[in-house]
């Protein structure tokens, strides 16, 4: 797409491309900001909202009609940008609470909860959403909007609605006062299987008390 048309989109706000790269763009600043540390006791409830907004988007992506990409073959946007400081950052500010249990496809029987990571899982999908950007930028909105389509419904979709699961998890165990339970032995190279279908997965929810993690995570006063 020319420069001229992007000018020519860019310049009306209502326009669906511009809204969504709009959500996208403050979606990658503000997980950038939480990653800082400078405000670690909203991290939390933070990240929670930019989730769910992030999925608003992706929703909007999900309704839309396949979307066509001008070339038939997609244009290289060069490197992609290390992630690794954003996901060690993350990973550190949500200690102890970063490790989860999912399941991946709940349409696929008898599957088996894995341990995730939401360090893991925003730093995933930042990637893609950057991966979108850099065509955005470049003036190639179809293929932006292609590719942030084809990516909601394969990967950062998923990854993130897992996430906001999480968070949501997190911010409920701790308002409604319902301890997590210890977590025994849970990590991402762990297999989270209730195999004996006694519920001890939601033992496996989180590393300590909610009425311990409340306060730092700014969920409680102190």
């Amino acid at each position: 797409m020319s420069d001229a048309t992007l000018n020519a989109i860019t310049q009306d706000p209502d326009d669906f491309a511009v809204q969504i790269c709009d959500q996208i763009e403050s979606f990658l600043v503000s997980v950038a900001e939480v990653a800082r540390g400078d405000d670690p006791d909203s991290a939390v409830p933070y990240l929670l909202l930019e989730v769910s907004q992030l999925l608003l988007a992706g929703g909007r992506l999900g309704a839309h009609e396949d979307i066509v990409p001008d070339e038939r073959y997609e244009p290289d946007v060069g490197p992609e940008p290390d992630v690794d400081e954003l996901r060690e950052r993350l990973a550190a500010l949500l200690d102890p609470v970063d490790v989860y249990s999912e399941v991946f496809d709940p349409y696929v029987p008898r599957t088996a909860p894995v341990a995730c990571r939401i360090s893991d899982d925003l730093a995933d999908v930042v990637t893609d959403l950057r991966h979108g950007m850099a065509h955005y930028r470049a003036g190639r909105v179809s293929e932006a909007l292609w590719w942030w389509q084809f990516s909601y419904l394969s990967n950062w979709g998923p990854t993130a609605s897992a996430a906001l699961r999480a968070l949501q998890s997190l911010v409920a165990h701790v308002r409604l006062d319902k301890p997590l339970a210890e977590l025994d032995g849970l990590d991402t190279d762990s297999n989270a299987a209730d195999e004996d279908g006694d519920g001890s997965l939601e033992a496996e929810a989180g590393a300590v008390m909610a009425a311990e993690i409340g306060v730092p995570l700014g969920l409680k006063h102190a």
